[in-house]
């Protein structure tokens, strides 16, 4: 099969960093042709702000120094000059996001490969080759959740928040394999790549401010299965940012000051209604029963009586449990362990240390002796338990993928 990958980065003020990403492009050893499109982009109104000046001509700077690259193909989506960019509420990643894959729709065709990526990402010579590998093997694959890795700066504040920050993300993510969740993915802008066709039938890209990423896996999720093994990972650059509401780089600047309300360790035992609903639901598709879940989901939804409007709008039970998780999706899993870990307050420590002898006891059995403070932690200490879990979900994708394979 042939196949064409189109890159797809959205920057804003990324001069200091897009040169490492655009050298990662350079050393590509990559038998699939590529495109590299970027979108330079900026509310229009920064044009007037003198505190956003300074932004704008940097946007300037980059958009040259693009359009005269001549090692590979870059086409430079212009929304950062005067006049040209975003108008009124439009703006953000997500409208960048957006634009991009409309560039990119009018010229791809349903078998190529859009690749989002983030202005500071870094990967392997082989990384566009083993994506492309990976499509072209079976052609019934449609989307990749990448798997990620934050490098270390050497900056020990920035450092030890960005640990802490991929504990939250990968215990999550654990606690999802272990209900055995549709929804256990790992959504980052920069690490998912989706054949073009999968888009076309979701509408595209949704251009929320904040968090598109999440949102397209979510809807592209309940289209088909989302792959997220391969030997390969992208290493997102390690800083604070606060171009967007919320995201790593905002996750970063909170916890550098402490604030780590907004990502806590959450502990297994919270997602036990979830796994009891999914073991219920045969039954749940013959009459009404309740669990924490289930009502946590009935009074999410606007509709009366939903299990049985899900019936009556069903052939089968195989079709009552799809349409049931499509209801109850990543979004609604997140409310409600959010909302349950605010009535029983369990510690960032017991979460910690429970799920990580639940989840790491065989690859770590000394290593959890009592109930360490997590700001005691020290950073190697950090960095040796971010490896484990991360060790230990790369098995776990690959596990999951090869099952999807032979299904």
């Amino acid at each position: 099969m042939n196949i064409r990958l189109f890159i797809a980065i959205p920057a804003m003020n990324e001069n200091d960093f897009i040169a490492s990403t655009l050298r990662a492009i350079e050393q590509q050893q990559c038998p699939y042709p590529f495109t590299v499109f970027v979108c330079l982009n900026q509310p229009d109104i920064w044009w007037t702000d003198p505190e956003k000046e300074d932004i704008c001509v940097r946007n300037q700077m980059l958009l040259r120094d693009l359009q005269n690259t001549k090692v590979f193909p870059v086409r430079v989506i212009d929304c950062c000059s005067r006049g040209k960019g975003w108008q009124g509420k439009h703006g953000g990643v997500g409208w960048a996001r957006k634009t991009l894959w409309e560039h990119i729709a009018r010229e791809a065709t349903p078998e190529d490969i859009f690749v989002s990526m983030d202005a500071d990402t870094t990967f392997s010579s082989s990384y566009f080759r083993t994506l492309g590998d990976f499509f072209v093997r079976d052609t019934s694959r449609n989307v990749l959740s990448v798997p990620y890795y934050h490098a270390c700066t050497g900056k020990d504040s920035l450092d030890r928040a960005m640990l802490r920050y991929e504990l939250y993300m990968r215990d999550f993510l654990h606690n999802l394999y272990n209900i055995h969740s549709p929804y256990a993915f790992t959504a980052l802008g920069s690490a998912i790549a989706i054949r073009m066709r999968a888009l076309q039938k979701i509408g595209g890209i949704t251009p929320v401010k904040s968090g598109e990423d999440f949102y397209l896996l979510q809807k592209l999720r309940k289209m088909s299965f989302i792959h997220s093994y391969l030997p390969e990972y992208v290493l997102p650059a390690t800083r604070f940012s606060d171009r967007v509401d919320f995201g790593t780089g905002p996750a970063l600047i909170k916890g550098s000051r402490g604030q780590w309300h907004s990502y806590p360790i959450y502990h297994h035992s919270l997602f036990k209604s979830i796994a009891d609903t999914y073991a219920l639901l045969p039954k749940l598709y013959r009459e009404n029963i309740n669990t924490p879940f289930l009502d946590f989901l009935q009074k999410q939804s606007r509709k009366k009586h939903l299990w049985q409007l899900l019936r009556e709008n069903v052939p089968d039970e195989k079709h009552f449990i799809h349409a049931f998780h499509e209801n109850a999706d990543g979004l609604r899993i997140l409310q409600f362990v959010k909302q349950q870990h605010e009535i029983l307050n369990f510690s960032d420590e017991k979460g910690l240390y429970d799920n990580s002898r639940l989840f790491l006891e065989k690859e770590m059995p000394s290593f959890f002796q009592g109930e360490t403070p997590l700001e005691n932690f020290t950073t190697e200490q950090l960095q040796i338990l971010r490896n484990q879990w991360f060790l230990k979900e790369m098995k776990i994708r690959q596990t999951q993928d090869a099952a999807q394979t032979s299904a």
